[in-house]
């Protein structure tokens, strides 16, 4: 009964409430007065009380009203405060457009879980529009970025489609754990990694599968302040992509095609032709044997056919058949490779729903014979408001993606058919008369011209992404947001080698297929609240995430073919083989940030992540990492507002802790496995030491910088200068031989990168139908070594290469090896010196001294520039981007340029070989040839194949048309427009002795891969 009279009395006096305070709903939209588009956050207040909101990412509010206000206040940091005086008989028509004091100075900042203008963020961002890179004929949008970010590097490992970059940011923190930054889509970190079903074949990026043209913006972020949000993740730094998303008004319809041509960005280095081949191979016999055996030079064909020389007795019959030159790179060339992308979008909505919708296709081929990539993309996203305080959006992207034909082009593979013209003799023929593929090679190699057309080799790769979230408004502007995201990854492999002709004729024909499953899945929870105290603004944020990552793994295999066109498993006859395997891990973190705005003059936010990863032991499981920064916008101050000049001028700082768990799992646990065969008995073995202190390895990174813009925005800019330390760092320490295992991972060693990045924009010319603006950005970075592993005398455990040092007070990868003298003119032999220096010289290869080259692989200073003019509808764009200060490798020169039988007898040499030492007196930088395997050891390594790196290259070139709108709009478009874009069109390489593409691995070496491709397309976009 008591309980009873209790509820009747709430009940009445909520009553009492409702009656003396009426309210009415209002609801609206805001946009950007210059292109009216939406703007999320501007603070909404009922001028005279307490009362407000902001509105949401797509520009929408809506707000409970007492019938006595009259006026709203809608105010955004960098913009044109307004007022609404409030039309109670339309409550649900209101449109705001704020003006801006002038352009891009408050962009709209992604920053995964969080969305802020650019003035309000405290650390180190950069923010990549979609027309940046929407049309750029690559299929992986991670290539786009090169140039665009200072402190970004991308480097190409491969110019084969869908092939994975190396990216780094700001520099190389670990020795042995990853590098790579976090991949961040719609608000959700994701897993991307190599999905290619073998290390020899081309790699295929996760990220080839999203189409660039469903991209909205793409987010660097760098320092702490940016990157602690994501914790144990953000170490590397992070890359936060947003997907295109409805917007409010009618329908609105984008078709965008290109087709266009590739060819390789760089060639090479020449090879010999069957003549210079086989004089040097000839003089190699003389240097040899004439002196001994008594021959002249013009008698050593004649002394070696006599003595039974294999190479003689080729060169004979290829005399004998008209010593006709085989050409293998032409043979081996996709010239004018095309390249053709199809998107079809639509996209439109009210302020209740909104959706976009869009379907692709990209079909781009290979810069050699029998190899290409298709894909074909399609997203679904839609947001709707269920409520006026509950929101529900779904994004959804799905694709599959077909690699075709790959190389073995991870390694000096013969069968590369980018290698072909190194490692196939020009005096055998790519085709017969009948034009059909040779495979009569008396080099005993295999022709990729009847490979490709007889084996089969196929990477197929899945991908479905869903991110799902409902936001509940609990009360004035306190949000609670459930979200989930699967991210599903089928990759199928094929591997079919014929059973007449190539490596597997042994075993008459062999298939392999394997399938992997990979499935990301993040679940977040989190509550959201904005406080607007008058001039202070606070934004808090309190998330959960659980991030679990499980790949499933199966693999079969057979041999033995009964006869041709027969090609899966099933079919084989003998030594069949099958296995699978499981892995999985899980991350979970507790995560909180706040944001302090006063006046938009002084601006401070904090971060704190705790999280845990399932690849280290229980009682070390967990981290804790943070950040603090603080901002300062002086162009807000009041004794700077009258300086009619400067727009913006800002000072920000950041500091704190992130951390890399990127080790493989159970490497803290001490494991046994048990897939050894003892006659034909199960068997176990230990494998792994394990170590149970393992943990994360962490960075302490700090950040100053300064943000400025005068002339109305028309030169704006911003400086920075980082220092990042690494330190408790993954390191796999050797053990002793006793322990009966080769290392333990441990937390050891310290890393430091810092450096100074610069932004500079300028628009010289801006009017309305005319405009001119150029834009740079610059980084510098010192990477240094500070500490490492120990060992059992307290002396630093330095880990070396035959290239390489890894060692206290120099940087990761600089290079360390024996330092080459040139040729002694008076006999041909080869020289280094004896110090590693200068000074004395040497022609014992072994009796030289490795030292330090003075250089590393890392560029010490990369930069790009971007020019824009548009004229009446005319525009033209150019971008350029370079590195400096470091060196690369020529890897593979033992084959190539071996002044012995390689690259005259098995092989084929570069063309240099013709400058090798001939008579006392020559100057030149080949020793003498002989008819040995590798002569006075003078191709091994050493400073003759290094070089400087230092590049600049025009990486993009576009000019198009933008058709009047008085012209389309007769045939009911809102826009075409009209383009040629040329890619990678031009290259300065520094070191003339530097002949592959400088564009090398972020390991410095050249490799043999395919190099970077230069494209020239033709585009049309149509927007109705």
């Amino acid at each position: 009964m008591l309980m009873k009279k209790f509820l009747i009395l709430l009940i009445c006096i909520m009553s009492i409430g409702i009656v003396q305070a009426q309210t009415v709903t209002l609801s609206g939209l805001v946009l950007t007065a210059v292109d009216n588009q939406p703007m999320p956050g501007v603070s909404i207040v009922v001028m005279g009380t307490t009362i407000g909101t902001s509105t949401s990412i797509e520009g929408a509010f809506s707000l409970d009203v007492p019938e006595t206000s009259s006026t709203l206040m809608f105010s955004f940091v960098g913009m044109v405060t307004q007022t609404y005086e409030i039309d109670y008989a339309n409550p649900s028509s209101i449109e705001i457009l704020l003006e801006e004091d002038f352009l891009n100075l408050e962009e709209i900042i992604v920053t995964g879980y969080s969305t802020r203008v650019k003035n309000s963020i405290t650390g180190s961002t950069v923010q990549i529009k979609a027309d940046e890179f929407k049309d750029v004929p690559v299929v992986s949008v991670d290539q786009t970025l090169q140039g665009k970010v200072a402190g970004l590097t991308i480097s190409t490992s491969s110019g084969t489609p869908g092939a994975i970059q190396d990216i780094r940011i700001r520099g190389v923190g670990s020795i042995t754990a990853g590098n790579d930054p976090l991949i961040v889509i719609d608000g959700v970190p994701v897993v991307n990694p190599d999905f290619s079903g073998s290390t020899d074949r081309s790699s295929l990026s996760a990220l080839a599968s999203i189409n660039s043209n469903d991209i909205e913006t793409i987010t660097v972020l760098k320092d702490a302040s940016a990157t602690s949000a994501y914790g144990a993740r953000g170490s590397n730094g992070v890359i936060v992509i947003t997907t295109k998303k409805g917007r409010v008004g009618k329908t609105q319809f984008n078709l965008s095609a290109y087709y266009g041509f590739q060819n390789k960005a760089s060639q090479g280095r020449d090879v010999l032709t069957g003549a210079q081949r086989e004089k040097l191979y000839l003089d190699g016999v003389y240097n040899s044997y004439g002196e001994s055996d008594g021959f002249t030079r013009d008698g050593a064909f004649d002394w070696a056919l006599e003595n039974g020389f294999g190479g003689a007795a080729a060169y004979q019959a290829w005399r004998d058949d008209g010593a006709k030159e085989g050409n293998w790179e032409e043979a081996m060339r996709n010239e004018n490779a095309p390249v053709t992308n199809i998107n079809l979008s639509a996209s439109g909505g009210d302020q209740v729903s909104s959706f976009y919708v869009s379907a692709g296709y990209n079909k781009t081929e290979a810069t050699v014979v029998g190899a290409d990539f298709r894909r074909f993309s399609g997203s679904l996203n839609y947001n709707r408001n269920l409520h006026k305080r509950v929101k529900f959006s779904t994004t959804n992207k799905v694709s599959n993606t077909h690699q075709n034909g790959l190389m073995l082009e991870q390694s000096a593979y013969f069968a590369n058919p980018h290698l072909s013209k190194y490692f196939m003799p020009p005096i055998d023929q790519p085709k017969n008369e009948d034009g059909t593929p040779n495979i009569d090679q008396p080099s005993g190699m295999y022709n990729w011209l009847y490979l490709k057309d007889n084996d089969e080799t196929t990477n197929n790769m899945t991908r479905a992404m869903t991110n799902n979230f409902l936001e509940w408004e609990i009360i004035d502007n306190l949000r609670f947001k459930t979200l989930l995201s699967l991210d599903y990854v089928l990759a199928d492999y094929k591997n079919y080698q014929n059973r007449q002709y190539g490596d597997s004729f042994p075993e008459n024909g062999i298939s392999f297929r394997s399938t992997e499953q990979n499935v990301n899945m993040v679940f977040q929870n989190s509550l959201a609240y904005d406080l607007n105290l008058n001039d202070h603004r606070l934004n808090f944020l309190a998330l959960i995430e659980y991030q679990k990552n499980d790949r499933h793994y199966l693999f079969g295999s057979g041999e033995n073919f009964s006869t041709d066109g027969l090609t899966n498993i099933n079919q084989a006859g003998a030594n069949w083989d099958a296995g699978s395997s499981f892995q999985d891990w899980m991350n979970l973190s507790y995560l909180g940030m706040v944001n302090y705005n006063y006046q938009g003059k002084y601006v401070a936010d904090a971060t704190y992540r705790r999280e845990g990863s399932s690849k280290f032991a229980e009682d070390q499981r967990y981290g804790n990492f943070w950040s603090v920064g603080a901002a300062w916008n002086m162009s807000q101050e009041a004794f700077l507002r009258n300086v009619n000049w400067l727009n913006n001028l800002r000072v920000r700082a950041s500091y704190g802790i992130s951390g890399n768990s990127d080790v493989g799992i159970n490497q803290y646990q001490a494991l046994l496995s048990y897939d050894a065969d003892y006659f034909a008995q199960g068997a176990v073995y230990p494998s792994r030491f394990g170590n149970a202190l393992l943990t994360w390895e962490k960075n302490k990174n700090y950040d100053v910088g300064l943000d400025f813009g005068v002339l109305e925005g028309r030169i704006s800019g911003s400086f920075s200068y980082f220092n990042k330390e690494t330190y408790d760092l993954l390191q796999d320490v050797p053990l002793t031989r006793t322990s009966g295992h080769a290392n333990i991972t441990q937390n050891v060693g310290t890393v430091i990168n810092k450096g100074i990045e610069g932004i500079l924009n300028f628009d010289i010319v801006r009017r309305s139908d005319f405009n001119i603006s150029i834009s740079t950005n610059f980084a510098t970075l010192d990477n240094e070594v500070m500490e490492l592993a120990k060992d059992a005398n307290g002396e630093d455990i330095n880990i070396e290469t035959s290239s390489r040092k890894i060692e206290a007070g120099h940087p990761i990868y600089e290079w360390n090896m024996r330092k080459w003298a040139g040729v002694d003119p008076d006999n041909g032999d080869p020289l280094w010196y004896l110090d590693g220096v200068g000074g004395e010289t040497t022609n014992d290869y072994n009796a030289a001294e490795k030292a330090y080259q003075g250089k590393s692989a890392i560029p010490t200073f990369s930069g790009g520039l971007a020019l824009h003019i548009d004229f009446k509808g005319i525009f033209l764009d150019a971008n350029v981007y370079g590195a400096m200060g470091h060196m690369v490798y020529e890897d593979w020169a033992f084959y190539t340029h071996m002044n012995g039988r390689y690259t005259t007898d098995y092989y084929n040499g570069v063309t240099d070989l013709t400058t090798s030492w001939f008579q006392p007196g020559d100057n030149t930088e080949y020793p003498k040839i002989y008819h040995e395997g590798n002569p006075n050891f003078a191709t091994n390594t050493s400073s003759r194949f290094l070089y400087e790196g230092d590049y600049v290259r025009l990486k993009d070139l576009v000019l198009g048309y933008n058709l009047p709108v008085s012209w389309v709009s007769k045939i009911r478009f809102s826009g075409i427009q009209v383009y040629v874009r040329g890619t990678n069109m031009l290259t300065w390489i520094k070191d003339d002795m530097m002949k592959y593409d400088p564009e090398v691995r972020a390991d410095g070496f050249t490799n043999l891969t395919t190099p970077p491709i230069k494209s020239f397309i033709f585009g049309v976009n149509f927007n109705f």
